[in-house]
């Protein structure tokens, strides 16, 4: 896959998922701690979300970072902009920010 190309699918799946995660595994087996505290908090929203595992997605993993501008994963992003990693989405679980964002995005 072209890099150009790696770059189009990845704006293609945050433009058509309004919620979705970039994340080590899927979330039903996480491959990492952070991914699965993120996943936790997504689930808790009681909302679907569409997720890419980039550890069977080596292209995607390689590049998601330049165009986010975000070094790690997981990375969530929500209509279209990041919201961030594990710390940033575990905090605004904790603070009650993050379910009503979720709930906005998806139309609940």
């Amino acid at each position: 896959m072209s890099d150009q190309t790696v770059v189009e699918t990845i704006k293609q799946q945050i433009d058509n998922n309004a919620v979705i995660l970039y994340m080590k595994g899927s979330p039903q087996m996480p491959q990492c701690g952070f991914s699965a505290r993120t996943v936790q908090a997504l689930i808790a929203c009681g909302q679907r979300f569409a997720y890419v595992d980039i550890l069977s997605n080596p292209e995607i993993r390689a590049t998601l970072p330049s165009i986010s501008d975000w070094p790690t994963f997981p990375q969530l992003f929500v209509k279209g902009e990041l919201v961030g990693g594990c710390d940033i989405v575990t905090e605004m679980h904790e603070v009650g920010e993050l379910e009503p964002l979720i709930k906005e995005a998806v139309g609940a």
